[in-house]
């Protein structure tokens, strides 16, 4: 579930706990999380590795060292990190990891359905393997003629446009809902088939549900949680996602469920028309 808002929250959050500390001991208690690799070779490959900067591309995690290596992140479905003092972690059976600090705190990687995954990469690797996998940032510099660039052609439906990592990163079924009930596009809409207003209006309506993902410290919904063990609050402000059958907030029409690229989609049928044409 962790989308670019939730990503980003992690990262504000454990980037304190993590940033000039040296990773004293490594733990990794599952071996899916690193596959095909020794998790125990990865292990030592991590000890001593002092951290520079935690970043985020997409809804992935950046971990930088001193060394230039860098440790990728994917926290895909329930992953989550937390921190507590040394021997402080609440004994918990989806922990996957554990780095212990220089610093005296323990980070814990939990992942219940264990889809995560952890990669390290050498000097120069990384940004050529994000490049080929993700689009830009959406909250970057990325206007509306440039996203209007990145979908020119595709006769994908909108949605699963949005969710294609390649048009742009971050965005998934959470926060695609959101922004095309907010810019009244159909998510069966023909991705290349929008005009420059439309362009311009899922722009705007992009940048603003991911901001306010990101102030509200994201949406728990079932397993995600900030570092600290707290909970986001934006699934306070959902208009669209999870509440088919509801009202619009907008119009009043109840909302409907459909299928999009084999993700459950809710939007308005009154206020997200299909033009005649599409």
């Amino acid at each position: 579930m962790p989308e670019l808002p939730e990503v980003e929250t992690v990262r504000r959050a454990i980037s304190p706990i993590l940033a000039g500390a040296c990773l004293e001991e490594v733990e990794i208690r599952d071996a899916r999380l690193v596959r095909p690799f020794d998790p125990a070779i990865v292990a030592a490959a991590l000890v001593g590795e002092r951290v520079t900067d935690v970043g985020r591309r997409g809804k992935y995690l950046i971990v930088g060292f001193d060394s230039d290596r860098s440790l990728l992140v994917h926290l895909r479905m329930t992953g989550s990190l937390r921190y507590a003092g040394r021997g402080a972690l609440a004994d918990d059976p989806h922990t996957r990891a554990v780095l212990r600090l220089d610093n005296g705190s323990d980070v814990a990687y939990r992942d219940v359905r264990r889809f995560g995954t952890w990669e390290i990469f050498e000097a120069g690797d990384l940004d050529p393997y994000l490049a080929a996998r993700l689009g830009p940032e959406p909250l970057g510099s990325l206007s509306a003629a440039q996203l209007g660039g990145r979908l020119e052609g595709r006769r994908a439906p909108l949605k699963a446009a949005l969710l294609d990592q390649r048009t742009i990163a971050g965005l998934g079924n959470i926060y695609v809902d959101e922004t095309l009930w907010i810019c009244c596009l159909h998510p069966l809409r023909v991705a290349g088939s929008l005009d420059d207003m439309e362009l311009g209006r899922l722009h705007r309506a992009i940048r603003s549900v991911l901001r306010k993902g990101i102030e509200r410290q994201g949406s728990t919904l079932r397993d995600y949680a900030q570092p600290d063990g707290s909970y986001g609050s934006m699934q306070d402000e959902f208009r669209a996602y999870g509440r088919g059958g509801e009202p619009c907030a907008r119009c009043g029409v109840p909302l409907v469920r459909i299928v999009v690229g084999g993700r459950t989609t809710t939007y308005c049928p009154d206020c997200q028309t299909l033009p005649r044409s599409a």
